[in-house]
């Protein structure tokens, strides 16, 4: 297993989805079921009771307008697989922060195994501190401006 998950590479993988109408955390997602480019192996209907079983035990939501969805079950056949893909929604929802702010961009991750996942919610955190990266997700950059932010960062 690779030591350092490269978060670049897996922003590229996992793309952009601009626009995402939806008012709650569960529309959301079922509308993800078809908008993700996910692995062959991955199954959008289990995405989406998974992503809908994670948010149900607490909210994914970490503050400054993100959330960080992803399901506790579903590991993918290899690290090659895994993917961040960036979702930005259409008008910002409520979903529990601890800051009190509402989602405006959530980040799905699928990741091959937990020392992996781990690994990308640990980046992520450190990207999200970043008040450069947080104000390419309020401009709504492109997976690759995010790629080469997450590269210098």
């Amino acid at each position: 297993m690779e030591e350092n998950v490269n978060i670049a590479d897996l922003f590229l993988r996992g793309g952009v989805v601009n626009n995402l109408d939806a008012a709650t955390p569960l529309e959301a997602y079922e509308q993800l079921k078809g908008k993700m480019n996910l692995p062959k192996n991955v199954d959008p209907d289990f995405l989406y009771e998974g992503l809908c079983a994670r948010e149900k035990i607490m909210s994914t939501a970490v503050g400054r307008g993100i959330a960080l969805p992803h399901c506790r079950d579903i590991f993918l056949a290899g690290e090659g697989d895994q993917q961040i893909t960036v979702v930005y929604l259409k008008e910002p929802i409520d979903m529990n922060a601890p800051d009190g702010r509402k989602v405006d961009t959530m980040f799905v991750l699928l990741t091959s195994n937990s020392q992996s996942h781990l690994q990308v919610l640990s980046r992520l955190a450190g990207l999200i501190k970043n008040d450069s990266f947080v104000e390419l997700l309020r401009n709504r950059a492109t997976a690759e401006e995010l790629a080469e932010a997450a590269n210098k960062i």
